[in-house]
């Protein structure tokens, strides 16, 4: 029996195109704060890939430091559970 490759849902397989596409964003903000501060097409545009590859560079370091379905380790010394509020 071969088992068949796991199949990524629809949220896995977006998830590069909301980093560069929210990147871009970011990164369009920064130039056009340049732009219609200084006037100068050249350095908006510098801003604006400088911005991109940024903004590009730590949502992806963030992203990579995330756990998803994180559960609580019960079985830890430090996890004391809470006794029940009985004052009223």
């Amino acid at each position: 029996m071969t088992q068949s490759p796991i199949e990524p849902s629809r949220r896995d397989k977006l998830k590069p195109l909301e980093l560069v596409g929210f990147s871009a964003v970011l990164g369009v903000f920064a130039g056009l704060v340049v732009l219609m501060a200084t006037r100068e097409i050249l350095l908006s545009v510098i801003f604006l890939g400088v911005g991109f590859i940024v903004a590009l560079v730590t949502l992806a370091m963030l992203s990579m430091s995330m756990k998803e379905n994180d559960e609580p380790d019960w079985n830890t010394e430090d996890w004391t559970p809470k006794a029940p509020d009985t004052t009223h």
